[in-house]
């Protein structure tokens, strides 16, 4: 199906004539500009009207030299610029549609002969007309921009209840806390007054920014907040690691200040900051990891999936979602939605017809695990690029249901691959987990076979197989950050498993474009591996998490309750006898597929899927064991309802 716009949600039609009145005005000044240039520069060269030759030199020029500098700035595209958004390209540009017809009129001036002397202007002329009609063009831009900045510095709502306002320290004295500022100064319905900047660079302390001045660094924030009476911080540094982010936050917290935070970087890739996005600093702000810019590889990463049947499998979860929602603003051919999730397919639908009203979607309630309704699928869509996302991830809820995690997470990935070979798709991408690595439960265990498997068809194959392999995703449904919020919600304790448990942690955005890099690397059934820097304590995400919610870990509680069945105290990303590389992207290794003996493999996968068939858990988890996967069962017990 297509997904459009309502009838009623077309936009209105744009007025066509306030373009065009504005370029006349445009036209019609610069002309006025190139006149009094000429007739500034002779004036000033003669000390008054010139006489004779240079007299109808002047006349000359004043009618013929502004006609050729106006086409000349039509050449250069000077009259396509909007003149509210004059930047220092818009005036390199302005400055080389100047200096053409005055490189013109000095090569006149030396190489015409002396009988010519009408067409041979002074070069002191020369010179001074350039610099009157660069000065002039650019200062009339200048002043109309200025004039519609102060025109927008009119409220644009009612100030807040009671006409409070908030004294706000803006902490980074850059391009972001530039337009930050800027944008306070026109919405003063927001209520919010930027009283100073912090910025830890000495060399911009006593800087006046737009009018605010740079007070000090950041260790000067409690007294500084004292003096002027702020009540909020805005972090105004758009590429601030977490670590600043955390130090930061821990100064204003002793100040008793409301910290808020602009868009990073990951968050409005190709966007611009703007005080309407202004938002809480939230738990991804202080992952203990610099996220990876991917922004650069742009075009490099959206090529592949250009005018592409792409399929997604789990297309309702976490990160089948933002896959979804990724790959929608790469311009497929269509996307084909999988899932037994009817109301996350019906969810994502929507979202989907907001950020891409025009894209083709084909939304589908199916099982992976059921061959004869994939093999459906793909005879009637014929995907070309596979995402397989569906998966059943939860480790203590698959170590009492093994049976099911191995005909959802291995038999659906045979299924899969095998369709994808037949079908002749050129790429597919597994998306594994970091339980993969010596997995000590069920969940780990089918996430490595998955691996195998991936590996085994690419061996024979022309399709481009690849996996995936990254640590939590936070944020995602089941997630630690969501159950410890509602904790926090109920007022607590925290149900924590182990004060020692360690794992790796990115944001679903960064861990869905590691996936879209990979597809359009992989061939032989690679791992891809993101890394993902240090660990993070679960016991210190918990309290970041107390104290963003505003209160303290003495009112929530923190309560010890011991490891879950299949976990381990931390998550390894590579084996060890992995030898990675790097790739061609920043921070993003490959594993080399290791050598699969497939009559062995094909042997203990049939024997595995009988078991699972039969529902004999026990016979699974044998037959994991035997495999030679690495598969070495912790301790079980019954599963809880903790984390």
């Amino acid at each position: 199906m297509r997904i459009r716009l309502r009838v009623d949600e077309r936009p209105p039609r744009p007025d066509l004539k306030r373009p065009l009145i504005n370029r006349t005005l445009q036209v019609a000044i610069d002309i006025g500009v190139f006149m009094l240039s000429v007739l500034a520069a002779y004036l000033i060269r003669f000390e008054g009207v010139p006489r004779e030759i240079y007299a109808a030199q002047l006349w000359i020029l004043i009618v013929a030299l502004p006609l050729v500098r106006s086409a000349c700035f039509r050449v250069f595209r000077v009259y396509a610029k909007i003149w509210k958004y004059l930047s220092v390209y818009d005036a390199v540009i302005i400055a080389e549609a100047a200096l053409l017809p005055t490189g013109l009129l000095f090569l006149a001036r030396l190489g015409l002969p002396e009988r010519m002397t009408l067409f041979k202007l002074p070069l002191s002329v020369i010179a001074m007309e350039f610099l009157f009609v660069l000065a002039g063009a650019l200062g009339a831009r200048l002043a109309r921009r200025i004039l519609w900045e102060s025109s927008q510095k009119q409220p644009l709502g009612p100030r807040p209840a009671g006409g409070s306002i908030v004294r706000a320290l803006l902490i980074g004295a850059g391009d972001a806390g530039d337009i930050v500022v800027k944008q306070l100064q026109r919405r003063a319905d927001l209520g919010v007054r930027a009283v100073g900047f912090i910025d830890d660079d000495p060399a911009k302390h006593g800087l006046v920014i737009q009018g605010v001045k740079v007070l000090g660094d950041t260790n000067q924030i409690p007294q500084l907040a004292r003096r002027l009476r702020a009540g909020e911080a805005v972090i105004t540094i758009s590429n601030a690691s977490s670590r600043d982010i955390r130090r930061i936050v821990d100064i204003c917290d002793r100040a008793r200040l409301k910290v808020r935070i602009i868009p990073g970087l990951f968050e409005f890739l190709r966007g611009k900051v703007s005080v309407s996005k202004i938002r809480p600093v939230v738990i991804e702000d202080l992952l203990g990891r610099q996220p990876v810019d991917f922004d650069s590889h742009f075009s490099r990463v959206s090529g592949p999936y250009r005018r592409k049947r792409i399929l997604v499998t789990g297309a309702a979860g976490s990160i089948g979602s933002e896959l979804c929602r990724q790959l929608a603003g790469l311009e497929p051919a269509s996307l084909i939605l999988v899932d037994k999730d009817e109301n996350g397919i019906f969810e994502l639908l929507g979202e989907l017809a907001e950020i891409a009203p025009g894209i083709r979607v084909h939304p589908l309630i199916a099982s992976i695990r059921v061959p004869e309704r994939m093999t459906a699928v793909f005879e009637r869509h014929r995907p070309e690029i596979v995402f397989h996302a569906a998966a059943h991830k939860h480790v203590p809820l698959m170590e009492s249901n093994a049976s099911e995690a191995v005909l959802n997470n291995v038999l659906g990935t045979k299924i899969l691959s095998r369709l994808a070979r037949r079908f002749g798709a050129e790429r597919m991408v597994f998306i594994s987990s970091d339980k993969a690595v010596n997995p000590t439960s069920v969940m780990g265990a089918t996430k490595k076979i998955g691996e195998i498997i991936i590996q085994s068809a690419a061996a024979r194959s022309e399709t481009r197989f690849s996996c995936v392999r990254f640590g939590n995703v936070l944020g995602s449904r089941g997630s630690v950050v969501p159950v410890f919020q509602k904790q926090i919600e109920r007022g607590g304790p925290i149900t924590l498993t182990h004060p020692e448990v360690k794992r790796y942690f990115m944001s679903v955005a960064e861990a869905v474009r590691l996936i879209l890099q990979a597809g359009t690397l992989g061939r032989r059934g690679e791992v891809y591996i993101l890394d993902m820097g240090a660990p993070i304590r679960i016991v210190d995400l918990a309290r970041d998490l107390i104290r963003l919610s505003g209160m303290s870990e003495k009112e929530v509680g923190i309560r010890v309750i011991g490891l879950r069945p299949g976990e381990k105290l931390f998550e390894e990303i590579l084996i060890d006898e992995e030898r990675t590389k790097a790739s061609q992207f920043e921070k993003i290794y490959i594993a080399p597929p290791p050598e699969v003996d497939r009559a062995a493999l094909a042997s203990h996968l049939s024997a595995l899927i009988e078991a699972a068939h039969d529902g004999d858990d026990e016979a699974v988890r044998a037959r994991l064991s035997r495999m030679g996967i690495g598969y070495k069962p912790g301790p079980r017990r019954a599963p809880t309802g903790h984390v």
